[in-house]
């Protein structure tokens, strides 16, 4: 059960390979939360945060294999964990790609697959997630949206249009859950220095995993419904949303 802190003391990550599901969960551990279900694609990585997990004090840390292009098998996964430890605190939807601009473009298919693993696939798995918490009566998902969810632009905006469907999507289904105990925490951080982003050049107000990862368990604490990391790029694209659309094209990639 979440404490009367906010503080969760299970939590299931799906892509919990992810740079920045690993450090929410570096986070979360030290806080109390004694389970931590990975789910992800196996992989050296997956298999290097459930160590991690371990040895940052986790009484309990699994693997589960989840493919979030695998619509149909998807709720099973869900049903699966939530059977298996009978009540989860907290879910978090961290998987996800980048993908190349240009690549995307010449290759609808690998634009479609992108489309999937960061929104339908992970809509189909917090609409699953969603309705357990409901039986269960409590919960909160905290779904990893991101500032190119705001205004897709040409340079991104296929990744963009992934973001904001998915941040849409989070919205809704947190007005959907008021009043049912379970909650939705939407994080939208701005250009992420890591494994991801390796090579490119830092946007302004550039942030770290560590830093998304400290203001999500902050937002978790405090209840609240969407966070921005850093902080200011809440006010940044209150303006950026309304500038012409002339204006927005040339916008540099």
């Amino acid at each position: 059960m979440i404490d009367a802190t906010g503080r969760p003391q299970s939590v299931l990550v799906l892509g919990g390979a992810s740079e920045l599901a690993r450090a929410i969960v570096a986070g979360l551990v030290p806080g109390r939360c004694r389970t931590v279900v990975l789910a992800g694609r196996p992989s050296e990585r997956l298999e290097a945060a459930a160590e991690e997990a371990r040895t940052q004090g986790a009484d309990v840390v699994e693997i589960v294999a989840f493919d979030a292009t695998d619509l149909a098998g998807t709720p099973g996964v869900i049903d699966a964990v939530f059977d298996r430890f009978g009540d989860i605190d907290l879910v978090l939807a961290a998987a996800g790609a980048l993908g190349d601009q240009a690549d995307l473009e010449s290759d609808p298919t690998a634009a479609a697959e992108l489309i999937t693993t960061n929104f339908t696939g992970l809509a189909t798995a917090l609409l699953a997630a969603a309705a357990r918490m409901r039986a269960q009566g409590h919960g909160r998902l905290v779904v990893l949206s991101s500032v190119a969810g705001e205004r897709a632009r040409k340079a991104n905006f296929i990744y963009g249009s992934t973001k904001s469907g998915l941040d849409a999507f989070a919205q809704g289904l947190g007005d959907s859950l008021v009043g049912s105990g379970v909650s939705v925490t939407i994080v939208r951080p701005g250009f992420v220095v890591g494994r991801m982003t390796e090579g490119m050049d830092p946007a302004p107000f550039a942030t770290t995993p560590e830093a998304v990862a400290a203001a999500v368990i902050g937002g978790i604490e405090s209840g609240a419904e969407v966070v921005y990391e850093p902080p200011v790029l809440r006010w940044v694209f209150a303006v950026m949303r309304q500038l012409p659309r002339a204006v927005w094209r040339r916008m540099p990639g």
